[in-house]
């Protein structure tokens, strides 16, 4: 008598096939496919999914102040403005256009995060800001020539109307500029506090719940951590006696941490990445993240270099240059401000490939960036790269990039996510860094001392599981059959 055992072939849910095997028998026995399972539309019900927090709604407009109405910060207003009107897509847009999946692949449950997680709407938007030079938006638009005539003409009233407050500016951190419409005082302390009852007085006169702020200004000399922005008391003691370590930057940073405002910082200067600023956040609880926006050739090499590291290829050497002409072209012309730059830009490959991890492949890698002022360029950036890699037995290979990108255009939308995420995280009870958007930055702040994480598809998961938990879903962890 033989014995015969049964072996179901299965693809996709779909029996296709039973083999019956015996010792000197193999039968092949067809089968129907099997009924699919319907999707699942539910919450997840796992007992082990942290309970969604309580997270006050979005009710009341939400004012967004950003220090620097130049090209980055009209090209953001313009575009909200004109997708209220229905007039553009916010492209680019994580907040506006990304879907977010929840539970496993076959419940079929991907909303859009707008949809998923209660936030601000355009509508709810009021818009506000500072600048050393130009007198409201539209001035500030049409003088950064990113927009053209043509859509800035529907929304051009909306755009005057959003004037532009004296800035704090000092040149000797932008020697390459002139402020004419500055802000006077005794002290930085006082400049600091003419800062907070601008914020007070917008939020009045607008009629905004709740506010956030977004630094859009330019690129400040280089600067390391001093005495004075150790503790809020030193940082207030420094400004009241005009300490020469505090930047206008930091002075924002503090009016609104103290004012209960939450900070992004999109440039590469010293703000909120500083003992000081952590403590005073705390204390008030208020959400910061930062810094300097992930916009042209950072996000290349942010989408390449894991890509590389995947695939355990080698990387012999990375020369990156920039060709800009705007005014963020004009400050890097400075080699003090370029350096801040330098900084932030140098800082993406090693924390990606593990250099330590892996020294056979990355252990002695050539890393060269430049910035190059070339005002017929204006805001259109363009960005080169030469890549040097190799792969088996040490073979070189080399790659090309030629970006010939439009540098505010990719900065807009993202200040448009900052705004809203952190304004959310407020709302969930959130205080400190928030590191879950370090998708958004060039030189990513992080926690305790680690590195902070650069590869962009982590960073991406990261910010996702995070709404998810703060929403009562299971995190996304791609492990097999999920």
């Amino acid at each position: 008598m033989e014995h015969w055992v049964d072996y179901r072939v299965t693809v996709n849910n779909t029996r296709i096939t039973s083999v019956r095997r015996s010792a000197s028998a193999l039968r092949i026995i067809p089968h129907s496919p099997l009924p699919r399972t319907p999707p699942v539309t539910q919450p997840s019900q796992n007992p082990a999914t942290p309970p969604a927090l309580d997270i006050a709604p979005a009710t009341g407009r939400l004012g967004m102040l950003t220090p620097g109405m130049g090209a980055v910060a009209t090209t953001a207003i313009a575009g909200i403005m004109a997708a209220r009107q229905g007039q553009a897509v916010p492209i680019g847009s994580l907040t506006q256009m990304a879907h977010i999946r929840l539970g496993s692949r076959d419940e079929g449950r991907n909303p859009m995060i707008k949809d998923f997680a209660p936030l601000a709407t355009l509508d709810d938007l009021a818009f506000g800001g500072w600048d050393p030079i130009s007198a409201n938006a539209l001035e500030a638009a049409h003088t950064a020539g990113v927009l053209k005539d043509s859509d800035l003409a529907p929304i051009s009233g909306e755009l005057e109307g959003v004037a532009s407050m004296p800035a704090v500016f000092d040149q000797r951190w932008v020697s390459k500029l002139d402020g004419i419409r500055v802000k006077e005082g005794a002290s930085k302390w006082d400049l600091a506090r003419q800062l907070v009852e601008d914020i007070e007085r917008f939020k009045e006169e607008e009629n905004c719940e709740r506010m956030v702020m977004v630094w859009t200004g330019s690129t400040e000399a280089y600067q390391v951590k001093a005495d004075v922005h150790s503790d809020p008391d030193a940082f207030e003691a420094g400004m009241k006696a005009n300490d020469e370590n505090i930047a206008p930057s930091q002075m924002y940073a503090w009016a609104a941490l103290s004012s209960g405002v939450p900070f992004a910082n999109g440039a590469p200067n010293l703000a909120v990445d500083t003992p000081w600023a952590a403590t005073l956040a705390a204390e008030r609880g208020v959400p910061f993240a930062g810094k300097d926006f992930k916009t042209g050739q950072t996000l290349i090499k942010t989408i390449l270099a894991p890509g590389f590291k995947a695939r355990m290829l080698g990387l012999r050497g990375w020369y990156s240059t920039n060709i800009l002409g705007n005014r963020d072209g004009e400050v890097l012309d400075d080699p003090e401000n370029f350096k801040t730059k330098e900084m932030s830009k140098l800082g993406v490959l090693d924390t990606i490939l593990q250099p330590e991890v892996y020294p056979d492949l990355y252990g002695n890698i050539d890393h060269v960036v430049r910035i190059n002022y070339y005002p017929p360029r204006g805001d259109n950036k363009e960005g080169w790269d030469a890549i040097d890699i190799f792969g088996w037995m040490g073979y070189p290979m080399e790659i090309k990039v030629d970006f010939l990108c439009r540098d505010s255009i990719l900065a807009a939308p993202i200040v448009l996510d900052l705004a809203l995420f952190l304004d959310l995280a407020q709302r969930a009870g959130q205080s400190g860094l928030q590191e879950w958007l370090s998708f958004y930055w060039k030189a990513p702040d992080a926690l305790g001392g680690v590195p902070p994480e650069h590869d962009i598809f982590i960073q991406q998961l990261k910010l996702k599981n995070t709404l998810r938990s703060w929403m009562g879903e299971d995190p996304i962890t791609h492990a097999e059959g999920e």
